[in-house]
């Protein structure tokens, strides 16, 4: 009875694990598309994002539209870190519509939705939350949108909820974003999806 037992066990656990699919991998900038002049590049085994001479927007999306999905990655912000996790986008030149899982400088509200060329900032996490980031360091970001539900992490905590039926009618592109300005850098490594 033990073996059936861990036997189950152990095909439930097999088969969750080979649900979530690494979408970067560690190489080259295979099954993604940057959008705009700003530079994307992997650096032993991580994904550079970093402002070019055009100090403007720029992105780097999945060829593969994703609706209802668990994303987990980890960014580690220097110099100005300003940048985001985009879901259930579109992108044209370097316009983008969407929702925005917010990846910032300290209190800027790494974690919130922001609607890109539409509702602006959706939520914000208290300010109590937004010391959860580690600047300078490695952070672990999980995004889950699943129907009319979005729900972030930052590094074990949660730092929102957010029901909108607007998210829940759309699909679209995983896209990280640098910001313009120009002295944007962020590190980006183990980005992992697992469609729901």
């Amino acid at each position: 009875m033990r073996k059936f037992v861990f036997a189950v066990l152990s095909l439930i656990v097999f088969s969750a694990q080979a649900q979530k699919q690494s979408i970067f991998n560690g190489k080259d900038l295979t099954g993604w598309k940057v959008y705009g002049t700003e530079k994307w590049y992997v650096d032993k085994g991580e994904l550079i994002c970093e402002s070019g001479p055009d100090k403007q927007y720029g992105y780097f999306a999945t060829e593969k539209e994703y609706k209802d999905f668990e994303l987990t990655l980890e960014f580690k912000q220097e110099s100005n870190g300003n940048s985001g996790v985009f879901f259930h986008s579109q992108i044209e030149g370097t316009t983008v519509s969407g929702w925005q899982a917010e990846v910032a400088p300290l209190n800027s509200h790494s974690g919130g939705i922001y609607e890109s060329y539409g509702r602006g900032w959706l939520i914000k996490p208290t300010a109590e939350k937004e010391k959860a980031l580690k600047e300078g360091k490695w952070n672990t970001m999980k995004v889950v949108v699943k129907g009319n539900e979005v729900t972030t992490w930052l590094n074990g905590e949660q730092m929102i909820t957010l029901t909108d039926e607007k998210i829940g009618s759309r699909t679209g592109k995983i896209a990280l974003q640098i910001h313009d300005g120009g002295g944007v850098k962020v590190r980006w490594k183990n980005i992992f999806i697992q469609e729901l």
